[in-house]
């Protein structure tokens, strides 16, 4: 199984999300480890949603925002294509997933990743082959 690991969008929110103390503390270490080890993964998409969602839910300077950016795309980067977009909407249908969940599973999946970090999906979940892990689960 590969030792790659998809973050979803939400994950980077809650490293700036103050509300959430918790979770933020756990987001900052999950994100830090995998990302020094070399094992992250997002896509341009998280990208994308991470900048739209920290300047408006969480009020945070745009240009603050951007440097977090330019931080997340030293990680390993899925670009997404026209042929993607279908195949997500495959997974979408099948999986009964949201769309844009469909989109970060096949980004995943194309990535290489074997765990997607999500609260988004079903936890301990495999979905298109990847293994679904919500990082503020309760861990037995």
């Amino acid at each position: 199984m590969s030792a790659l690991a998809f973050f979803d969008t939400n994950i980077f929110v809650y490293t700036d999300d103050a509300s959430a103390p918790a979770k933020r503390r756990r987001a900052i270490e999950l994100i830090h480890q995998c990302h020094s080890s070399g094992e992250a993964v997002i896509s341009t998409q998280v990208m994308q949603e991470y900048y739209v969602t920290a300047t408006r839910k969480l009020s945070l300077d745009a240009a603050f925002v951007q440097k977090k950016v330019e931080i997340m795309s030293r990680m390993r980067v899925v670009e997404l294509n026209a042929m993607d977009i279908t195949r997500a909407i495959d997974l979408h249908r099948l999986h009964q997933v949201s769309f844009w969940d469909a989109l970060i599973l096949h980004a995943a999946r194309i990535g290489g990743a074997g765990v997607l970090y999500s609260e988004d999906l079903q936890h301990g979940a495999s979905l298109a082959g990847v293994r679904v892990e919500n990082p503020f689960a309760k861990r037995q």
